[in-house]
């Protein structure tokens, strides 16, 4: 499916490209160029993020973005972005799933994992504008509402925080090194990549403010060729084929009594799912079961992002047309 998807989203791009060079021979528009900068909110969905419960998931651990761009308007309808966005993705299983008797997701309570992940993504997108715009810059629209489509790369690095426990400093550390699903090990998957694709799509809208300003409001999917932006994505390896101690800690995080991000107690909620009818048990006394080499510690489903952003745009100057010399 993500195949089909990238192939659908070059074929836009490249007839983008096509259609505004046909466009530009029959009409006398003028084209230009802007240059914008704005700042939005990041959201991630995933594993430690859940599907089925969006509205939740987005407005929850929702980050920030800063991005530009530079768009080419080649007709009235169509143009094309490069841009580049650096964006925090976050997710918490202690977050998102704390208090046993609302707690939707027992298991990801138990299994206590968080992350966060400072993406660089480079895009391209093909942009049309449902409402066309004169033929020149200076009479462009007051408002255009437009749909994007196109792919980009990122750069992406998931961290976590290590325990609040002796012998750890509760710092960030960079989890993909540590191969925390055996990755790197014999009879275990390669280290994932920590640069990746996305596609993105969506839709905005732009004020025209003067002949050189324009303010934007954009939301967008990205949908993401990666299922460890998150480093979740695979089942509990054995334990003695990691690399040390540091990995072992921030591969399994189930009898850890207190939540390393939030630094809260999680003890009574844990006993409270694992053992129901044992108030006086210490649940992190031993492994749980499920939870161990084998189990599954992701879903194996692609992590995705939205991003959603407030631009402000320059018209870059035409060239200078010099009068006919006579």
């Amino acid at each position: 499916m993500k195949f089909k998807i990238l192939v659908g989203t070059l074929l836009f791009t490249l007839l983008v490209t096509y259609a505004s060079e046909a466009q530009r021979r029959k009409t006398p528009f003028e084209q230009y160029s802007t240059v914008s900068f704005g700042l939005g909110t990041s959201s991630y969905l995933g594993e430690l993020a859940p599907y089925r419960t969006p509205v939740r998931s987005v407005f929850r651990m929702m980050r920030w973005n800063v991005n530009a761009g530079y768009t080419r308007n080649f007709t009235p309808h169509l143009a094309a972005r490069l841009g580049f966005t650096w964006a925090r993705l976050a997710g918490d299983d202690e977050y998102y799933n704390r208090g046993a008797g609302g707690n939707p997701f027992p298991n990801f309570y138990v299994r206590n994992l968080h992350f966060r992940n400072d993406i660089k993504e480079f895009s391209l997108v093909g942009i049309y504008k449902l409402r066309g715009d004169g033929r020149s810059p200076n009479r462009r629209v007051a408002f255009s509402p437009y749909l994007f489509a196109g792919i980009a790369v990122l750069a992406h690095n998931p961290k976590a925080k290590t325990p609040q426990a002796p012998g750890y400093d509760n710092n960030w550390v960079a989890l993909q090194p540590l191969g925390t699903e055996g990755q790197g090990q014999p009879g275990y998957a390669k280290p994932y990549s920590l640069v990746t694709y996305s596609i993105p799509f969506g839709m905005g809208f732009t004020w025209r403010v003067n002949n050189q300003w324009n303010v934007g409001i954009e939301g967008g999917v990205r949908i993401s060729g990666s299922d460890h932006l998150d480093d979740v994505g695979g089942l509990f390896p054995n334990s003695d084929v990691l690399k040390n101690d540091l990995a072992r800690a921030m591969s399994n995080r189930t009898i850890e009594p207190i939540a390393a991000r939030t630094g809260r107690d999680r003890t009574d909620i844990v006993r409270q799912i694992v053992y129901p009818n044992q108030p006086s048990i210490n649940p992190f006394a031993a492994p749980l079961d499920g939870w161990g080499e084998g189990d599954f510690r992701g879903g194996g489903r692609g992590d995705n992002y939205l991003l959603t952003n407030i631009t402000v745009s320059y018209v870059l100057p035409s060239k200078i047309k010099c009068p006919p010399i006579r």
